[in-house]
C-alpha cells in the first residue's frame, strides 16, 4: 500500500501547522553522489524531502510558507528536457510537479536564485538544516545577502535561523498505518531472505555466496537496494560488530552471523539471525544463544506504551549478566556487576535503535533528560547480543570465537507491540529442525 498523495500532503500542513509565524522552510534534495569516475550510485531520495513529498528527482527544492496566499508549497525542479530524458529517464517537470504531487506552484530548478530570494524577504524566521549540505548552506547565505543589500531600500531580511529537523523528526518519529504496512512488507521481505540464506548455508561457502542469496531476494521482491550495508560474519568475524568484508570462508563448527535487511519503498527493515554453520550447535554455542533469545524475548516484552527507551536495553542487560554469572564467564554480584558495566566485556552495544525511512531513524531518544515514553507508532529495533573474539583470554577456550546477536524490528501497538519481522526460525530447536529439512 503506497502512501497517497493525500498523506503526503497532509504531512506538509501539519508541518506548517507547528512553524512559527511568518517564517519559510527550506529543503533541499539529496544530491546525487559520484561512485568512481563519472559513475554515480544509484539515487537516493532525502528521507525529509521523500516524506514530505513522495518526489524523487535530484536537483529539487521544496519550499514551505504558512499562510501565504499566493500558495504554501512550492518546488523547484528540473525541468521536461527530451534530451537528458533520452539518457538519463523522464523528468516529472513543474507543471507536472503541481497536478501529480499537490503543489500549490513549481517552478524550474534553474530559476530558483532569482525566486527565492524574493520568497524568503519579509520572513521573520527561516527553517533550514544548516550544516548537512556545506554547497547549499552558502546558496542559502547567498539569497539572504541578496535581500540584506536592498535594506536600505525597504527589504526586510530575516532575523532568525531555526532548525527544521525537531519538527519535521518528531512526525517521523510516529509512523502512520499506511507506513505500518509498508514496513510489515518490508520486514517480511527481509524475513525471507533471512530464511533463504540459513537454507542454503553449509560448510565450504563463502561469506559473499550467502549473502548473494539473500540480495537476490530483495532484488526479485521489489527492492532497490538493502537498508545497510550487510554483515555476513562467520566464525570470529560475528564479534567484529560492523564487519562488512563478508569475503572469508565458512568453516564447519563455526556459526554465522547476518545483519542485513532491506529498503523497500523507502522504509527499511533490519534483522540479525546467528546460526550454526552444520546445522548444529555446539554445547557452548548454545548456551550463549539461548541466553541471547532470552534477553531479547524480555526485551520484546517491555516494548510498549508507557514504557520508557531505556526498558529493553536495561533488560537486557540484567538478563545477559545473570546468565553469563551462570555460566562462569563473569563472577560477582549482578548488581554491583550492572553498576561497574562488566558486563560491556561481553555486550558493549545498546539493545536497538528507531527505525523507519533510515535504518537508523530520526526521532529523540531524551525529552529534556529523560527517557521517552514509548507511544503507539513508534519503531525500534530489539538487538541484544554476546561477542566473545578469540582474544579474550579472560574465558576459557571452548567460548571463543563465539559472537550471537539476535535482532528484530518491534511496533508499538496501542496493547503492547507487533513483531514486523517474525516468521524466522529462532529457537535452537526450529534453527536445527529448518536446517536439517532444508
Amino acid at each position: 500500500m503506497p502512501i497517497t498523495q493525500k498523506e503526503f500532503k497532509q504531512r506538509r500542513l501539519d508541518l506548517m501547522n507547528h512553524m512559527e509565524s511568518n517564517s519559510i522552510a527550506i529543503l533541499a534534495s539529496a544530491n546525487a553522489v559520484l561512485r568512481n569516475g563519472d559513475t554515480e550510485y544509484r539515487y537516493r531520495q532525502s528521507s525529509d524531502l521523500h516524506y514530505l513529498t513522495g518526489f524523487n528527482e535530484a536537483y529539487s527544492v521544496l519550499v514551505l510558507i504558512p499562510g501565504r496566499a499566493q500558495g504554501q508549497c512550492l518546488l523547484f525542479c528540473q525541468e521536461k528536457d527530451p534530451h537528458k530524458e533520452l539518457w538519463n529517464g523522464k523528468l516529472l517537470g513543474p507543471e507536472a510537479a503541481i497536478s501529480e504531487l499537490g503543489m500549490d506552484d513549481a517552478f524550474p530548478i534553474s530559476d530558483i536564485d532569482d525566486i527565492l530570494p524574493g520568497l524568503i524577504e519579509g520572513r521573520e524566521r527561516v527553517y533550514y538544516a544548516m550544516g548537512k549540505d556545506e554547497q547549499f548552506d552558502h546558496k542559502v547565505m547567498e539569497w539572504v545577502k541578496v535581500i540584506r543589500k536592498k535594506v536600505r531600500s525597504g527589504a526586510h531580511s530575516p532575523g532568525e535561523f531555526l532548525v527544521l529537523d525537531h519538527l519535521l523528526h518528531e512526525m517521523r518519529l510516529i509512523k502512520s498505518k499506511a507506513e505500518l504496512e509498508l514496513m510489515r512488507e518490508s520486514g517480511q521481505i527481509a524475513v525471507r531472505a533471512h530464511k533463504r540464506a540459513m537454507a542454503v548455508c553449509k560448510p565450504g561457502m563463502y561469506e559473499y555466496e550467502v549473502e548473494a542469496e539473500f540480495m537476490y531476494e530483495f532484488f526479485r521482491s521489489g527492492c532497490v537496494s538493502s537498508a545497510y550495508t550487510s554483515i555476513v560474519a562467520g566464525g570470529d568475524n560475528a564479534c567484529i560488530l560492523h564487519y562488512t568484508e563478508n569475503n572469508q570462508q565458512l568453516s564447519d563448527g563455526d556459526l554465522l552471523l547476518i545483519d542485513a535487511g532491506c529498503e523497500f519503498q523507502h522504509y527499511a527493515s533490519d534483522i540479525t539471525r546467528t546460526f550454526p554453520v552444520n546445522g548444529k550447535f555446539s554445547v557452548e554455542q548454545k548456551a550463549i544463544y539461548e541466553l541471547v533469545l532470552k534477553a531479547q524475548l524480555a526485551a520484546i516484552e517491555q516494548v510498549k506504551p508507557g514504557n520508557h527507551w531505556d526498558d529493553p536495553h536495561s533488560t537486557t542487560v540484567r538478563v545477559i549478566t545473570e546468565g553469563l554469572v551462570e555460566l562462569g564467564l563473569l563472577k560477582g554480584e549482578v548488581d554491583a556487576l550492572i553498576e561497574s558495566g562488566a558486563y560491556r566485556d561481553f555486550y558493549m552495544h545498546r539493545a536497538g535503535h528507531w527505525i523507519g525511512m533510515d535504518v537508523h531513524d530520526v526521532g529523540d531518544y531524551k525529552i529534556e533528560g529523560q527517557w521517552r515514553q514509548l507511544e503507539p507508532g513508534m519503531v525500534m529495533t530489539v538487538e541484544p547480543g554476546i561477542y566473545i573474539s578469540r582474544q579474550n583470554t579472560s574465558v576459557d577456550e571452548c567460548w571463543r570465537g563465539i559472537g550471537v546477536r539476535i535482532e528484530d524490528d518491534v511496533a508499538v501497538t496501542r496493547n503492547g507491540h507487533e513483531v514486523l519481522t517474525s516468521g524466522i526460525p529462532k529457537t535452537v530447536a526450529e534453527i536445527e529442525s529448518f536446517m536439517a529439512q532444508a
